[in-house]
């Protein structure tokens, strides 16, 4: 069994190339995958890959219903 080590927030940035609060806020807002152990969230980057894939990290109408909920508050 080939286990896939777990990984930071700031493995996942560096990977993707983003800055670690983006992928904090990718994971409470548009669903990025996480693990907590602990007090630690913690990542997988085949998982973390395929959502990309998936979408997830698109600038879609769910980043206008959050500018809208910003708004509203």
């Amino acid at each position: 069994m080939n286990a896939e080590p777990w990984v930071t927030a700031i493995d996942v940035a560096r990977h993707l190339g983003v800055v670690k609060d983006t992928v904090y806020r990718w994971r409470e807002r548009k669903g990025l995958p996480a693990h907590k152990i602990g007090r630690l969230w913690k990542f997988q980057l085949s998982e973390v890959d395929e959502w990309v894939r998936a979408g997830g990290a698109d600038e879609d109408c769910s980043a206008s219903a959050e500018q809208n909920n910003e708004n509203n508050v």
